[in-house]
């Protein structure tokens, strides 16, 4: 199992930044893939983005392309959201997930594909 913790959440101003942490451990080695996923009031879960943990991939929804960047340490075994130029769209709770093994392409964006998950972290944008 990996066990999957976020930190970082809280509320920001339309237009602010703000960055999101996800430590991983147990059985880390499980899984090549982590990301993000968030639950907006009334919408179902979405993929927000993804990166490889052995390669140079990252992989984004458009909603947030050119304004999160995700990144990782492998050192510590985490991953960062850093949100910029926030818009009240994305209020949520922001989950961490991974999936098992390993995903590539199209399939990393399909959040149902993750087995592992955080409590989430709200996220709230204020205007």
């Amino acid at each position: 199992q990996v066990q999957l913790a976020e930190s970082g959440g809280g509320s920001v101003e339309v237009g602010g930044s703000l960055r999101l942490s996800c430590a991983a451990s147990g059985r880390t080695s499980s899984t090549f893939v982590m990301g993000w996923v968030r639950l907006r009031p009334g919408k179902e879960r979405e993929f927000v983005a993804a990166i490889s943990l052995n390669r140079n991939s990252t992989y984004y929804a458009d909603s947030v392309k050119g304004r999160f960047t995700i990144s990782r340490d492998n050192a510590e075994k985490k991953i960062y959201l850093q949100m910029s130029d926030v818009k009240p769209e994305d209020t949520a709770v922001y989950y961490c997930a991974a999936p098992s093994g390993y995903c590539s392409g199209y399939a990393c964006y399909n959040w149902r594909l993750y087995q592992f998950w955080g409590q989430g972290t709200q996220v709230t944008v204020s205007s």
